[in-house]
């Protein structure tokens, strides 16, 4: 192959968050393959601190900072008839330098990570299109219009729509179209229009078991004396996540604390919402905001959870969960694309009942909660390395088949 463009609607950099995490494993694949240049956009003033970090990687590079406001987004989007989640990620210096890159250098492939980037890619481009959907965004946002004030609803329902028919659009424009799970991928074809399929397949996430290794990792002191400790980690400012740890807290930790009083419950994870932070000291919950590594905080629990009821995609945070030996209750929806066993590898329940039962048991029974984390890493080492996640991706990115593309 030539060179590589690799477009990402957040900087890949640092791989401390879900996506962040699989959109840098892919850059460093890529960049292994062939020179790769890395167009994105940044949150904040962090993101962009970040660009030294993408220029080692990259041939070239562009960072924008994402200047537009939410609701000025929103109002440009209801102007034009677009989703807010394109006009959201538009930039038109990125734009301009896409244009520069294709007309300067030999690209013979575009990879492009979430559906908001698609927009970037020029209908005139004759090269291989990798568009990774990572997960289907539309439904999503339809689950999202199905609860909350009227309003918002209306706007929820607006944008799934318009983002469906996006997505269709976009994965018939792709060579190759990615998902995140065979879940995904299924869902994303059953919700296509007409006949015609395009090509669309599973790329499931990785996780890197050495890095997330228990015995690395000294315990968060935070969860010294007391107990038993129950973890959630995870970004805190995302709504599946809020809805997740107020369930928890409100509905789970008070008939675990009705048999161990001094039970605490740990939310982990940057950017909690005024409604997270709410939550300090109610049912013995403690919100920590950003910590600088999760992996003692995993470390120091008795239990993680991830009682997540609106789940796209493979959950990073429970195979890292998993990865460290711990016992880890969540939900079906959180679960999905991790093929391990219920009641082997992790917990399933779902009701808050269900779920109080399923933490007490395994509170009661330490031997079986230590056997669950042990299995747990051995599945994740053997299932769910990067090195294993990513063999296809030579073969997507280049069009040839996999033992070609491993023999190039």
């Amino acid at each position: 192959m030539s060179e590589v463009l690799f477009l990402a609607h957040r900087v890949p950099f640092p791989p401390d968050r879900g996506d962040k995490i699989r959109s840098n494993h892919l850059l460093r694949r890529i960049a292994e393959m062939a020179p790769v240049h890395v167009g994105a956009l940044a949150d904040d003033a962090a993101d962009l601190a970040q660009e030294s970090a993408v220029a080692a990687i990259a041939t070239s590079h562009c960072i924008v900072r994402r200047s537009a406001p939410l609701p000025l987004a929103a109002l440009a989007a209801l102007g034009q008839g677009l989703p807010v989640s394109l006009a959201a990620f538009a930039s038109a210096k990125l734009q301009r330098w896409v244009h520069h890159v294709l007309e300067t250098r030999p690209i013979s492939a575009i990879f492009v990570f979430s559906g908001q980037m698609a927009q970037y890619v020029p209908g005139a481009f004759r090269g291989r299109v990798v568009m990774d959907f990572v997960d289907v965004d539309s439904a999503k946002f339809e689950a999202y219009a199905q609860t909350g004030a009227l309003p918002r609803r209306l706007l929820y329902a607006r944008e799934a729509r318009l983002l469906r028919r996006f997505e269709e659009m976009t994965a018939r424009r792709a060579t190759t179209s990615l998902f995140v799970s065979r879940e995904e991928r299924a869902l994303f074809e059953s919700r296509l229009s007409g006949s015609a399929r395009p090509d669309v397949r599973a790329l499931g996430n990785g996780i890197d078991t050495e890095l997330f290794d228990p015995a690395a990792v000294v315990p968060a002191p935070e969860l010294a004396g007391g107990g038993p400790n129950i973890v959630f980690t995870g970004q805190m400012d995302y709504p599946p996540n809020i809805t997740a740890v107020e369930l928890f807290a409100h509905e789970v930790m008070p008939r675990i604390r009705a048999v161990h009083p001094e039970a605490r419950f740990a939310i982990v994870g940057r950017a909690p919402t005024a409604a997270v932070r709410a939550l300090e000291g109610v049912g013995g919950t403690l919100v920590t905001g950003a910590v600088p590594d999760v992996r003692p905080w995993l470390a120091g629990a008795d239990l993680v959870t991830a009682p997540l009821l609106i789940a796209r995609g493979v959950q990073n945070k429970v195979l890292e969960a998993m990865a460290m030996a711990r016992p880890v209750l969540l939900t079906p929806a959180a679960a999905t694309g991790i093929s391990a066993a219920d009641g082997e590898h992790f917990a399933l329940a779902e009701a808050p009942l269900a779920l109080a039962d399923r933490a007490l048991a395994l509170l009661a029974d330490q031997a079986a909660a230590h056997a669950m984390g042990l299995a747990a890493r051995r599945f994740v080492i053997a299932e769910c390395g990067w090195d294993r996640v990513l063999a296809p991706l030579r073969a997507l990115i280049s069009g040839l088949r996999e033992s070609e593309a491993d023999a190039a």
